[in-house]
């Protein structure tokens, strides 16, 4: 449990396989948790590349509410979350942040806050279903480090532009990658690994 200015967040570490040369902070999405299946499979490869991963859930989920906070207090807490980790468990490690869905947008605005070498960002939402008028492009265009997008072929929530530091897999299925998941593990391991 660590203090944030919203409340307690938490966070589960998986120490990386071997010695640890980097460290991965994911958030989970606005209705879901760190228990997603991408999020637990990101996990595994990460830690086999040499990541310790902390999954960090939001006051608000930790709280037990279902209603996700609004995106400041998310990001508030999310960098608290930071602090605290980059003072003690990931001290010296380099950082990358990232996310499925909400917790995506969330390292995608914090990304420079956070001091971040890369951004994984796991069915980033671009837009609410059957309103591209209300584009998100703007967050994903703000990070100035490496940034890979996993999203599925048919996500409701639009597909982002590949862009200036910013590559974007494809994979089959919708928001929840329910048939893509070897694609996005296959697309997270080379991203990874490179970093």
């Amino acid at each position: 449990m660590i203090e944030t200015p919203h409340g307690p967040a938490r966070a589960e570490l998986h120490p990386a396989r071997d010695e640890a040369r980097a460290a991965l902070m994911l958030g989970h999405g606005a209705n879901g948790g760190i228990k997603a299946r991408d999020l637990q499979a990101v996990t595994a490869v990460a830690r086999e590349l040499g990541y310790t991963v902390a999954l960090v859930e939001q006051p608000y989920v930790v709280a037990g509410r279902r209603s996700p906070a609004p995106a400041h207090q998310l990001d508030a807490a999310w960098l608290a979350v930071v602090e605290h980790l980059r003072a003690g468990e990931l001290a010296g490690l380099p950082l990358v942040t990232g996310g499925r869905s909400s917790g995506a947008r969330v390292a995608c605005r914090t990304a420079a806050a956070a001091g971040a070498a890369g951004v994984l960002c796991l069915a980033f939402p671009e837009h609410p279903p059957g309103k591209p008028e209300k584009s998100r492009l703007d967050e994903l265009d703000a990070v100035e480090v490496p940034v890979l997008v996993v999203q599925g072929q048919a996500d409701p929530f639009g597909m982002p532009p590949a862009g200036p530091n910013r590559e974007v897999a494809v994979v089959p299925g919708t928001h929840s990658f329910t048939r893509g998941l070897d694609g996005v593990v296959d697309a997270v391991r080379g991203w990874l690994a490179q970093r």
